[in-house]
């Protein structure tokens, strides 16, 4: 199984790459990990502009990835889901795709694009903060999945 993370996020380091790490790292039994970062010269100047200008460029940065494989998106206005129907979003799947969108969200036009859209919770978090705890519940979905007793 192969899933990817792509985010639009500058390329830089954290102090969450060693947890990132690790935790694809332990999920590196179940599936391929890919954490893809995209922030180009359109998004940043489409920042300057505004809101819209910066979702349709997330979009335009995103459109190769759009293609095959179960696709989701993390959003605000998505469902909140527990483990267990996190874990069913990889159950019995060749590929599945997470989109993490900028600083102003998704436009409507690519979160009717994906198979789903889910929101990890009513706080907000930094992007940075968003993968880490989905890879800690992409890994606890797998573990859920194989009888793991890391979920327990």
């Amino acid at each position: 199984m192969k899933v990817d993370i792509i985010s639009i996020a500058k390329k830089e380091r954290s102090l969450y790459d060693p947890l990132n790490k690790e935790l694809i790292k332990m999920s590196s039994r179940f599936a391929k990990i890919n954490d893809i970062e995209l922030f180009s010269k359109d998004v940043t100047k489409a920042h300057t502009i505004g809101p819209s200008a910066a979702q349709s460029a997330y979009t335009e940065s995103l459109e190769p990835y759009l293609e095959g494989g179960y696709k989701v998106a993390l959003h605000p206005d998505g469902k909140i889901i527990d483990s267990h129907e996190f874990s069913k979003l990889l159950a019995d799947k060749m590929a599945v795709k997470f989109f993490i969108g900028g600083a102003y969200g998704f436009d409507d036009a690519l979160l009717k694009r994906c198979d789903k859209v889910i929101s990890l919770g009513k706080i907000t978090m930094t992007h940075k903060i968003a993968k880490v705890v989905l890879l800690e519940q992409i890994y606890r979905g797998f573990s859920i999945l194989s009888n793991h007793p890391y979920h327990k």
